[in-house]
C-alpha cells in the first residue's frame, strides 16, 4: 500500500469535512428550519424578508440553538427557542460543529499549501 503524504491526508480530511458539512446543512434545513418556520407561520410570525434565497437564516437559527445567551435582533429569537425540539438542538450542534471544522480545514489548507508570495 502506498504511503500518503501529509498533503494527501489534509486533502482527504478537508473534502470529508466539506461533505459532512453539506449533509449537516441539508438535514438541519429540511428538518429543523422547516419545522420552526411552519410553527412560526401558525403564530403569524413571518419569515425574514432579507433572507430570500441565500439561506443565512439557517446559520442564525443554529447559533440561537447552540448558544443560549445569543439574542440576535434580525430574527425573532424567542419564537425560535419556543419551537425548538430536542432533535433540533442536536442537529444545530452537528451543523455548527461541521461548519466550524470545515472552516478550520479550509484555513489550514490555505495557510499550509497556499501561494508562498
Amino acid at each position: 500500500m502506498t504511503d500518503l503524504s501529509s498533503e494527501n491526508w489534509i486533502a482527504i480530511i478537508g473534502v470529508s469535512a466539506f461533505f459532512i458539512w453539506a449533509i449537516a446543512t441539508f438535514l438541519f434545513s429540511r428538518i429543523s428550519v422547516k419545522h420552526i418556520e411552519r410553527e412560526m407561520i401558525k403564530e403569524d410570525i413571518q419569515h425574514p424578508i432579507w433572507d430570500k434565497g441565500i439561506g443565512s437564516v439557517i446559520v442564525t437559527y443554529s447559533f440561537i440553538m447552540v448558544f443560549p445567551k445569543l439574542n440576535p435582533t434580525i430574527v425573532d429569537f424567542e419564537a425560535v427557542r419556543r419551537h425548538t425540539r430536542k432533535k433540533d438542538k442536536k442537529l444545530a450542534l452537528f451543523f455548527t460543529m461541521a461548519m466550524f471544522f470545515s472552516f478550520i480545514m479550509m484555513f489550514t489548507t490555505a495557510y499550509l499549501y497556499g501561494p508562498k508570495a
